[in-house]
This record gives structure tokens, C-alpha cells and sequence, in this order.
């Protein structure tokens, strides 16, 4: 039984290990007169892995999340070792609302009702509050949508 356990366990760090590793693509966003560096994340694994097992993220990097069609979208933190706030994002670029979300939660954060989005960027929790950034803000060079 202890074999058995032992064995589980390594199985789920090597799961958390491997999934650390996997490489996403980069796009650099802008926002303002700001600069982001994100991960991009445009299928159902990649956006299911997302920032998960993360330990640290640079100060002006996050991750987008590209959706297969505008609809209400949510997110959760399952696994997510970041405090992290997103950005609810229309297919103009456009930001419908951001929401603060804490480390290893399964609270849902969603976007705005009745507005639907294509992005999400995921960045530190409060980057947006101290680069003054709020619903309304254009980001730049989104990437293109399927």
C-alpha cells in the first residue's frame, strides 16, 4: 500500500512538473503605453493547463486566453499557485471587466452578463489597478481570431 501511494504520488509531481514545462507561444500585448508579454492559449488543453503549478510570473508577463467563439467565459484558480486578476476582453480588444481572483480556489470568476468576450489575460494580482488600466482599455495586438 505504501508502494502504492509512493508511486501516486510521484505520478502527480511528475504531472505538475511536466505540465511547469510546456512551452506556450508569446505575443507582446500592449495596453496603454505598457508593454505585456503573454503566453497564449488557444486550445481547450492549453487553456485548461493555463498558469497552473506556476510559482512566479515576471512583473509584465501574463497569459491570454483566445476563445473559439464570443460568450460569457469563466475562470477559475484550481492548481494556480499566483494571486492573479484577469481581464474580460471583447473581439475588438476591448476590456469588459476585470476581477481579482486568490491562489487555489474554484470560485468562478466570469465575464460581464450579457457581454460576450474572445480574450482573457490573466497578470500579477493588481497590475492592472496600478497601471490604471480598467474596463474600456484597448489592448493591442490581440492575436488573431480563428
Amino acid at each position: 500500500m505504501k508502494s502504492l501511494v509512493a508511486s501516486l504520488l510521484l505520478l502527480a509531481a511528475a504531472g505538475a512538473s511536466q505540465a511547469q514545462n510546456q512551452q506556450f507561444p508569446t505575443v507582446t500585448l500592449s495596453a496603454g503605453m505598457n508593454l505585456i508579454k503573454a503566453e497564449v492559449a488557444t486550445t481547450d488543453p492549453q487553456r485548461a493547463q493555463g498558469l497552473m503549478f506556476r510559482e512566479t510570473m515576471a512583473p509584465n508577463a501574463g497569459m491570454v486566453f483566445v476563445f473559439d467563439a464570443p460568450a460569457t467565459q469563466c475562470m477559475w484558480m484550481k492548481n494556480t499557485l499566483l494571486p492573479l486578476s484577469v481581464a474580460f476582453i471583447d473581439a475588438e480588444g476591448k476590456i469588459v471587466n476585470i476581477e481579482d481572483m486568490q491562489p487555489q480556489t474554484l470560485d468562478s470568476h466570469c465575464s460581464a452578463k450579457g457581454v460576450p468576450v474572445m480574450y482573457a489575460l490573466e497578470m500579477n494580482l493588481g497590475w492592472f489597478k496600478q497601471k490604471n488600466i480598467k474596463p474600456g482599455t484597448k489592448i493591442g495586438n490581440l492575436p488573431k481570431l480563428k
